[in-house]
């Protein structure tokens, strides 16, 4: 079995078995394209069945040297799920990478936005732009609805059902969820629409898409990046800001505001809970006055 083949092979099973997202896909094809360059550089002539776990710990080895632990880990998690592959496949019996241990990571707690850093934000947007409105609802869509940025590029103006208060979102692994829109999401939704989409010439296969570029085609995560990273540096925000800050900010305003964590998990689109746990983690100051407002023993 060659390596090229048995990469391609890998995708479509992330892809048709996995129901993995693109991106996805690509990300857990670096780490073994990484291997396989590593294998041509250092001239280690071996093959995805006859690899060994010596040859991987050096590999891991050299990598540690360029690299920090958590992409160290990442790297090893991504290697072991497509040794995992081979065995479901029967092409070898066992893991090689079993016994090789990922770096201790400390829990990485989300950047978050107080609620003025979002407004200032916000406020950093020139309405007279012709992309104003639009960038407008996609910051209030961002933080109002706690969406990836996959997951907004993908909105279809289908997914809307503001008469019943929900959009449907479709997320990772093509899983779709109920996610409640608050009044003001929506009302800076229906200006965009009804104000600026309604005049742009739309490509025929972005008709059902929400937000768009200039060119009437789907807006690239690239872009949203690009927005708000623009929008951060106008207002002056010191912060690492992304597209997920508004995501993170989004959960850590609900629980600090008294929503249940379940509620959260589900709006999220988490699988498991303690995905969501870790916002419980991001202001101890505010559990603990909780805890002395709350508790018979406070």
């Amino acid at each position: 079995m060659k390596w090229q083949q048995s990469l391609k092979d890998y995708q479509n099973y992330l892809r048709l078995e996995r129901g993995l997202s693109e991106n996805s896909i690509i990300n857990y094809s670096l780490d073994v394209k990484k291997l396989i360059q590593w294998l041509e550089t250092n001239e280690v002539n071996t093959s995805p069945v006859s690899i060994s776990e010596e040859t991987l710990q050096q590999f891991i080895y050299d990598i540690a040297k360029k690299v920090n632990p958590r992409s160290q880990s990442r790297l090893i998690s991504g290697l072991k799920g497509f040794f995992n592959y081979l065995i479901f496949e029967d092409y070898r019996k066992t893991n090689p990478l079993e016994l090789i241990e990922s770096p201790k990571l400390g829990r990485k707690l989300p950047d978050t936005l107080a609620v003025d850093e979002i407004d200032a934000l916000i406020n950093a947007i020139d309405l007279s732009n012709k992309h104003g409105e639009r960038n407008r609802a996609i910051l209030e869509t961002l933080y109002g609805c706690g969406l990836r940025v996959s997951e907004l590029t993908n909105l279809k103006i289908s997914d809307l059902f503001f008469d019943e208060g929900f959009i449907k979102v479709t997320g990772k692994g093509n899983k779709q969820r109920l996610v409640p829109i608050g009044t003001t999401t929506e009302k800076y939704i229906t200006i965009y629409r009804k104000e600026v989409r309604v005049h742009q010439e739309i490509d025929t296969a972005a008709k059902d898409t929400l937000f768009l570029n200039q060119h009437g085609r789907p807006l690239t995560r690239a872009m949203i990046f690009t927005i708000v990273k623009r929008l951060a540096e106008k207002a002056g925000i010191r912060k690492t800001v992304s597209p997920h800050t508004f995501r993170h900010s989004f959960a850590t305003h609900l629980l600090e505001n008294g929503a249940d964590l379940r509620a959260i998990q589900e709006m999220l689109g988490h699988e498991s809970i303690t995905t969501t746990e870790i916002y419980t983690h991001i202001d101890r100051k505010h559990l603990t006055e909780i805890i002395n407002r709350y508790h018979p023993r406070k």
